[in-house]
């Protein structure tokens, strides 16, 4: 049994605190507050420790209308997935020429849509999405992703995307063929990524690639790192200064003796994580037995209602009981959730430590949850409606 012994107050200054609990009072809970200006801190040092680099924040971290558009404000390009997102950022006034559509997945329909919208880059991995790009918007730049094993990550994205390098290379000839522009390699070495070495694997596949294409007579450009990049969560990460240094360095260690190709960057997890906290409150706290070590406290948001990536346990996020002692005797707790379904547990192998004295109509702050909890709420799950959000003021 592994137990927290984290003080999560302590990742929040007094004033912010302060700031969180006056904007909760009379709102009801569940619901995610966001602090726009430490989104738009993460982007400035993002920008001042990776210049080399294109940023295209990932849409589906976060897709308030708030967060894009001051990242749109401050010169951010946008990875979209979907329709739906393409038509978010129009309405925004976001051109499409400052978008990438990075799903592999897709309907040859929505990728008629995109290219009659004027987005001309593409991410691909296997020959049925390369003919559909190539009969429905034709001419366009394509990047394949490649298949990585994610070691190292919190949230791995390893099986689903990406393939062999042997097939990005077929793939990128085919291109060609097809009339298409064969324009890079892309990879995502995993959500919060803790080994950098992960990007040195990656990289060097990628200028693999470079040298066998071009004997082929195909000139790459691109190189799209991803994303991967940390926020805060319990276990501590390397800062993005660190991230920064060590990736320019396996470029330009595999590209020092030719043209450095133009780098793509995907943070999602990294922008906006950090700068969101979920407000929440204690329904009850149980025991099963007299004999049970550790308590049941049962919030009113859980794994359907924004917490997804507890799934496993994998994003182990701060979390504070509001109202008592930092001194006060604590006791292990098990967190589930409030839906009538016996998957809905954050947390029963990691045990939180929660004061004894912990009750109903406790607030609870979960921190550092500013990426894919609204954007991964339920609709209607037991009829608990999505995730609220708001822009703290």
């Amino acid at each position: 049994m592994k137990t927290s012994k984290q003080r999560p107050f302590e990742t929040l200054s007094g004033i912010e605190f302060e700031r969180i609990k006056k904007f909760s009072e009379g709102r009801e809970t569940p619901f995610l507050v966001m602090d726009l200006k430490k989104v738009a801190k993460k982007y400035n040092d993002l920008k001042k420790h990776m210049p080399f680099a294109k940023v295209y924040y990932a849409v589906k971290a976060n897709p308030m209308s708030e967060v894009i558009s001051l990242l749109a404000d401050n010169g951010c390009s946008f990875d979209v997935a979907s329709v739906p997102e393409i038509m978010q950022l129009l309405g925004l006034g976001i051109p499409a020429e400052r978008m990438s559509y990075g799903n592999t997945i897709k309907k040859s329909k929505d990728i008629k849509f995109a290219f009659e919208q004027g987005i001309s880059l593409f991410a691909t991995d296997c020959t049925a999405d390369l003919r559909k790009i190539a009969g429905f918007a034709p001419g366009s730049k394509v990047m394949v992703r490649l298949l990585l094993d994610n070691t190292g990550a919190d949230w791995p994205l390893s099986r689903k995307f990406g393939t062999h390098p042997d097939v990005a290379f077929k793939l990128l000839i085919e291109a060609k063929k097809l009339g298409l522009v064969p324009y890079g390699i892309s990879f995502h070495v995993g959500s919060q990524q803790r080994d950098i070495g992960q990007w040195d694997t990656a990289i060097s596949l990628c200028k693999y690639l470079f040298s066998e294409l071009a004997k082929e007579g195909i000139k790459l450009r691109l190189v799209n790192i991803g994303g991967g990049f940390p926020s805060s969560y319990i276990n501590p990460t390397p800062s993005i200064k660190k991230y920064a240094q060590t990736i320019k360095r396996f470029l330009e260690e595999d590209f020092q003796n030719c043209e450095f190709p133009e780098i793509i960057v995907e943070p999602g997890r990294y922008m906006v994580g950090d700068a969101g906290i979920i407000a929440s409150e204690i329904i009850h706290v149980a025991k099963r037995s007299e004999a049970d070590e550790q308590a049941w406290v049962y919030l009113d948001i859980g794994r359907f209602g924004g917490l997804a990536e507890t799934e496993a346990e994998s994003i182990k996020y701060p979390i504070l009981v509001s109202g008592h002692p930092r001194n006060e005797e604590t006791m292990p707790v098990i967190l589930a959730g409030p839906t009538c379904d016996s998957f809905d547990i954050m947390y029963e192998k990691y045990n939180y430590q929660f004061p004894k004295t912990a009750k109903e109509g406790d607030k609870v702050y979960i921190l550092t949850t500013g990426a894919y909890t609204q954007s991964y709420s339920a609709i209607c799950f037991n009829g608990f409606p999505p995730l609220k959000a708001y822009v703290l003021k």
